[in-house]
């Protein structure tokens, strides 16, 4: 039945995104084992229908892993509950992922609430398609009352300061709770250092595809966290010249001591390390699950061909310039690597654990000629780049939440998702609570506390 669905489910999709006037909607209902999928189709609607108003308990604004998991635990404790979704289920895994993606964590370790990722291998690391269908299937699962296709426009207080009101294109809704799941990457990050160059090929990595995708020549990748490093070896084997602009960065081992890092997280327990003790440090860990799963070293990249550069500062005509960093952030993304392996290193022998010594994993390259005499300014037309990948992350787009719950740079003001306004609530955001927040195995916890807040306001 669910892979009946799966071959429906893009028709409905299609028909849910054909317009944006306001619509009136069909429901489709089909029923499985797991529970029931509900699809609201559009229909046109006469211009001078009314726009509805609706009263609901609590809204769930998103329809991705985070606000699934929170309508399972809403509906566990009895609250009933909205879901709006402006697109499909699980939209970003399907338009903002890459082919080649891999996901970063081991299949074995990938999980929802009730509901392990099903797998063949769980020391291999799943597709982007094979996440896409897990999170389907449990939205299967948990048969969230959920609208696709319906974009929250506006968010405010209510009447008198009570509760809030959601602006749709098919009228308003009124709700005694929010909680605001629409995850933590909303807004490609994309530098202006290219504005002016219109003719020039320049995609953000939630729109890149494939090698193919990209005109000929060779390609600058900007950005040295976990996409650019991924982008930038997918090229590189594929064949082409690759130019890799490298910021600061903090990469870690894939595997250390016959197990994955994932393992070693779980067993220090540094994926529960609350928000509190969150270190000064704001960068994401520096891991791929891409071709097996690897330990990322930029000094290998430059080995197979890759040309290393420091961070991109500016552009005049088609030269580019870029910081004298490089030799500082591979020197910083070092430390990190050696650091923890000596975390590691000293759980084992804290715990007595028999564990094989690892020895290879403390090898350091040597240095490559661009570390050694890097390149400070670079023609694009000389070095026949044809096309740049901005791999420069994401920032938030809260900018339809009129409620005091932002700050000056438009994020949210909350503690483990809880704002200072009553009834308002976020999900699935970096480090909501602890390291695992935005995780899809560890997004079920703070639902679990949102929805126990939510009952009891009651």
């Amino acid at each position: 039945m669910l892979s009946f669905l799966s071959r429906l489910q893009p028709l409905f999709h299609i028909l849910a995104g054909i317009e944006n006037t306001p619509r009136r909607y069909i429901c489709l209902l089909f029923s499985t084992r797991a529970g029931a999928v509900r699809y609201r189709v559009p229909q046109s609607a006469d211009a001078n229908t009314a726009m509805p108003f609706e009263r609901i308990k609590t809204l769930v604004i998103g329809g991705g892993q985070a606000g699934l998991v929170m309508s399972h635990m809403l509906r566990q404790r009895g609250c009933p509950h909205l879901v709006l979704e402006r697109h499909r289920i699980a939209e970003r895994w399907r338009t903002e992922r890459w082919d080649g993606l891999r996901f970063q964590f081991p299949n074995w370790s990938v999980r929802l609430p009730d509901f392990p990722f099903r797998h063949a291998d769980p020391d291999a690391f799943a597709s982007a398609g094979e996440i896409t269908n897990f999170i389907e299937a449990y939205a299967a699962l948990v048969a969230p009352p959920i609208r696709c296709g319906v974009a929250v426009t506006a968010l405010r207080r209510g009447a008198g300061g009570n509760g809030f009101v959601a602006e749709t294109p098919d009228g308003s809704i009124e709700a005694a709770n929010v909680v605001v799941a629409t995850g933590p990457y909303q807004r490609p990050v994309i530098p202006d250092l290219l504005r002016d160059e219109a003719g020039f090929f320049q995609v953000h990595a939630s729109r890149y595809r494939n090698p193919e995708q990209l005109p000929p020549g060779a390609v600058l990748v900007v950005g040295s966290g976990a996409s650019g490093a991924q982008i930038a070896e997918e090229l590189f084997r594929a064949g082409r010249r690759v130019y890799l602009s490298v910021g600061r960065h903090r990469r870690l081992p894939r595997r250390y001591r016959g197990r994955d890092l994932i393992w070693w997280l779980i067993a220090m327990g540094l994926d529960q390390t609350p928000t509190e003790q969150r270190g000064p440090d704001r960068s994401l860990p520096l891991i791929t699950g891409a071709f097996g799963g690897n330990t990322i070293d930029f000094r290998q990249f430059a080995s197979l061909g890759v040309t290393l550069l420091g961070r991109m500062q500016a552009v005049h005509g088609s030269a580019m310039d870029f910081a004298p960093d490089l030799a500082e952030s591979l020197a910083y993304g070092d430390a990190s690597y050696a650091g923890f392996l000596d975390l590691m290193d000293a759980h084992v022998e804290r715990h007595g654990l028999t564990m094989p010594e690892d020895p290879s994993a403390r090898a350091v390259l040597p240095a490559p000629h661009c570390l050694a005499q890097p390149i400070l300014r670079l023609d694009r037309r000389g070095a026949g780049i044809g096309s740049v990948v901005w791999a420069t992350g994401y920032d938030f787009d809260f900018g339809w939440i009129d409620v005091p719950v932002l700050d000056a740079r438009g994020g949210p003001v909350h503690r483990a998702g809880v704002t200072a306004i009553p009834g308002m609530y976020f999900l699935g955001l970096q480090w909501l609570s602890r390291l695992n927040s935005s995780l899809l195995s560890g997004v079920g916890d703070d639902a679990a506390v949102l929805a126990d807040h939510i009952a009891a306001r009651g």
